[in-house]
């Protein structure tokens, strides 16, 4: 059996993930890449990858997708790591710079700025060392392990967890793993019983894995700010973000949800 070509992010939030995937059996069947969120959507959309934990905005770019897993990178609130940062309130905001590795965040940014905050600031696409431009009526959409710290330096921290959970009473799916057809059903099964065991280790990685900041606590960050069961609660979310990103995504057909 030829193997299965899988990327992935190398976030912090996937770290449980891939310790699952990397000290199970399947380790094997799988040519695993770990990428930027962006670059994990491109080579599923190109056929480059046959598996892919990618930005879920890039759905609707895909043919025939699939919900492989039971697991995702998602939220119950605040998330911590996709916030917009800024030294004035967000109404009174001008220009805010989008991070570009993730179109979920992107998306997410722009479907809260018009249907919950009312808001149309000129939006600009981030460039390396933009986050130094964050100042004044200018703000910043910041993801990732790069955020960390960070509410330190700014008077305004909007988490866009927390905001979209304000908005719609719903958890939010940054993530899942999506693949362009259906895989074999042992595959999905062994490689849903492998995510779950690295959850499961999740207070060993604690010790494990270094603390990005002295301030940063990995237990409270895996525990209380990524959920990554992939439930009802979350696939309702789910859609009900497709339906807001564009008018065609209510008519996708995505197997698994």
């Amino acid at each position: 059996m030829d193997k299965i070509r899988l990327t992935a992010v190398s976030y912090l939030n996937t770290k449980p993930l891939l310790y699952g995937l990397l000290n199970s059996t399947l380790a094997a069947q799988l040519d695993l890449e770990l990428n930027i969120p962006s670059v994990c959507a491109e080579k599923l959309i190109q056929g480059q990858a046959d598996l892919a934990l990618v930005p879920v905005a890039v759905l609707p770019e895909l043919d025939n997708p699939h919900v492989v897993s039971d697991f995702c990178i998602g939220t119950e609130g605040a998330v911590k790591t996709v916030c917009i940062y800024s030294d004035v309130p967000i109404e009174q905001v001008e220009t805010v710079y989008l991070d570009h590795p993730s179109r979920t965040s992107v998306q997410l940014t722009k479907v809260l700025l018009k249907n919950y905050w009312d808001l149309s600031p000129a939006l600009l696409p981030a460039k390396d060392g933009y986050i130094k431009k964050i100042g004044g009526r200018t703000a910043g959409l910041v993801i990732g392990d790069r955020t960390i710290g960070l509410e330190q330096q700014f008077k305004y921290v909007y988490d866009l967890g927390a905001v979209w959970m304000e908005y719609t009473g719903l958890p939010f799916v940054f993530a899942a793993w999506i693949s362009n057809q259906a895989l074999p059903a042992p595959f999905v099964k062994q490689f849903n019983e492998a995510l779950a065991s690295g959850l499961a280790q999740i207070d060993k990685l604690k010790y494990l894995l270094p603390s990005p900041h002295p301030d940063f606590s990995l237990e409270e960050y895996y525990t209380q700010h990524i959920s990554y069961e992939f439930d009802a609660a979350k696939r309702q979310a789910l859609k009900q973000f497709l339906s807001a990103i564009a008018d065609q995504t209510p008519a996708l057909s995505v197997a698994g949800l």
